[in-house]
C-alpha cells in the first residue's frame, strides 16, 4: 500500500475533514495543495498522526511497511473523535497489526481485538514430487497437507501459539489423516528480550532448512544487544531421525547463535551441541559416523548471511561443519533469490538459484524441498501467486548422492491455499 493511500484511509477514520482541513497548513515539501491527498496529509500532521522525514518529505509514493502503518493506526486509535461507523474498520485493523502493536507498547484492547483473542492461520498443500538416483528406481509422492496454526493472547506479553497437521497420501489413498499435534509453546514478548518454552520450532531458515526443520521439546531465550545484533539460547531435547534408527528416541541439543541484522546485511554465528549414544557406531550406507566408533556427541558450527543488493535481489551464502562427525560432515550453500511473493498480491513472483552440499551427519533434520538427504547440486525454483493466497512453486534439483557419487535429480512441485 502507498503511504497517500493508507494516510486517506487512516484520515477518513479519525476525523470528519470537511471544514477542518482547509485550516491546517501541510508541513511537506513535495505534497502540493493541489494533490488528490493534500487534505489528508495536512490533516494527519496537524494531529499528530503521521511524521515526515528529517528533510522535509512525506514519499507518499512509497511503499508503507506493516510497522509504520501500525504506527498510523496506534495514533489513530488514540483518538478521541473516531466516527461510529468506521469503528468496525479500525478495530479490525488493530486486530491485524496486534504484533507490531504489542512491539510498539500499545495494548490492543478487549473491545478493540473483540474475539480475535483466539486467531487461527493455516493452509492446505497438495505436493507431487519424483525422486530419482542412478542406483534405484524413481519414487514418486503425491501428498496432501491441511495445517492449522493458532495463536492465543494470554495477556499483553504473552501468547500460545501451534501447529496442527493432517495429511494423506493420494496416489495410494492411505497414510495417517488423523489430525496431529505437531508443537506447541508459550511465547512471552518484552523489550528486553523474547522467550519461548514448550514444544518449539526448530528450524535453519538461513541456510533454506538443510540442518534442521523440525521441533524440539524445551526452552528459547533472544536478547536484542544493539546496532543491530541480537544473541538466541536454545535447549532441549529432539527426536533425531538417525537417532531413532538406533533405538534412542531424544537427543540431549543446546545451541548459542549471534544474530545480526541492519541495513542490506544479515548473518548468523552458531554453534550447535548434541549428545546420543545413538551416535555411536551410527553408519549411514556403510560409512559411520565416527570412525572409531565411540563419539556420542556433535559439536556443529555454522555461519550464514545474506546480502540485499536491493529490493529484488539478495545473495546468500552459509557453511558449517560437524567438528565431531569423521564423514558427511560439511554444509555449505549458495543462493541468489530475485524479487519474492507477497501472499495478499496476485502475480507476484520469486525465483532463485543454488549450490548445495548437505553431509548427511550434519543435517540432522532437514526438510529441504528439493535437496534430499545426504546430496550436492544445482537447484533452481521459482513462485508465482496465481491469486490471493494461493501460491504455486516448483523447484528442481540436480547433483550427486554423497554416500556413492552418483547422479540424482528431483522434481518438486505444490500449490497452496493459505487462509
Amino acid at each position: 500500500m502507498k503511504k497517500f493511500l493508507a494516510a486517506a484511509v487512516v484520515a477518513g477514520m479519525t476525523a470528519c475533514l470537511a471544514g477542518s482541513v482547509s485550516a491546517a497548513s501541510n508541513p511537506f515539501s513535495d505534497v502540493p495543495a493541489d494533490h488528490w491527498a493534500y487534505d489528508a496529509v495536512a490533516q494527519l500532521a496537524k494531529d499528530g498522526v503521521i511524521e515526515g522525514y528529517g528533510d522535509t518529505t512525506f514519499q507518499g509514493n512509497k511503499n508503507i511497511t506493516r510497522y509504520e502503518m501500525a504506527q498510523m493506526v496506534a495514533k489513530a486509535m488514540a483518538k478521541t473523535n473516531v466516527p461510529q461507523n468506521d469503528k468496525a474498520l479500525l478495530d479490525k485493523l488493530s486486530a491485524e497489526f496486534s504484533d507490531e502493536l504489542n512491539n510498539l507498547g500499545v495494548r490492543v484492547s478487549n473491545l478493540e481485538k473483540n474475539a480475535d483473542k483466539v486467531k487461527w492461520n493455516g493452509e492446505a498443500r497438495y505436493t507431487y514430487t519424483d525422486e530419482k538416483h542412478d542406483d534405484k528406481p524413481s519414487q514418486k509422492a503425491y501428498p496432501l497437507l491441511l495445517r492449522m496454526e493458532p495463536k492465543a493472547e494470554i495477556n499483553a506479553n504473552w501468547f500460545v501459539k501451534a501447529r496442527i497437521d493432517a495429511s494423506t497420501n493420494l496416489n495410494t489413498d492411505s497414510g495417517d489423516s488423523t489430525a496431529k499435534l505437531q508443537r506447541t509453546w508459550a511465547e512471552g514478548r518484552y523489550a528486553f528480550g523474547t522467550f519461548r518454552a514448550g514444544k518449539l520450532p526448530f528450524e535453519s531458515p538461513y541456510d533454506s532448512y538443510m540442518t534442521r526443520n523440525s521441533q524440539m521439546s524445551g526452552a528459547e531465550a533472544e536478547f536484542p544487544l544493539g546496532s543491530g545484533f541480537s544473541v538466541k539460547f536454545t535447549g532441549g531435547r529432539q527426536a533425531l531421525k538417525l537417532a531413532q534408527q538406533k533405538g534412542q528416541a531424544a537427543t540431549d541439543i543446546a545451541t548459542a547463535a549471534l544474530q545480526y541484522k541492519q541495513g542490506k546485511l544479515s548473518g548468523t554465528a552458531l554453534y550447535l551441541y548434541a549428545k546420543n549414544d545413538a551416535f555411536k557406531g551410527l553408519k549411514y550406507k556403510g560409512v559411520r559416523y565416527s570412525n572409531n566408533a565411540n563419539e556420542n556427541k556433535a559439536g556443529v558450527y555454522e555461519i550464514a548471511g545474506t546480502y540485499r543488493f536491493d529490493k529484488n535481489a539478495a545473495l546468500t551464502g552459509a557453511y558449517g561443519e560437524n567438528t565431531k562427525a569423521d564423514n558427511f560432515e560439511k554444509l555449505g550453500l549458495a543462493q541468489f533469490n530475485y524479487k519474492g511473493v507477497q501472499r495478499e498480491n496476485q502475480g507476484t513472483w520469486g525465483a532463485y538459484v543454488a549450490y548445495k552440499h548437505n553431509g548427511g551427519f550434519i543435517g540432522f533434520d532437514p526438510n529441504s524441498d528439493a535437496l534430499a538427504y545426504n546430496q550436492k547440486g544445482w537447484e533452481v525454483g521459482a513462485q508465482y501467486m496465481v491469486f490471493k493466497n494461493t501460491m504455486a512453486s516448483v523447484k528442481y534439483f540436480d547433483g550427486k548422492d554423497l554416500d556413492n557419487d552418483k547422479d540424482a535429480s528431483k522434481f518438486f512441485g505444490r500449490v497452496q491455499f493459505f487462509f
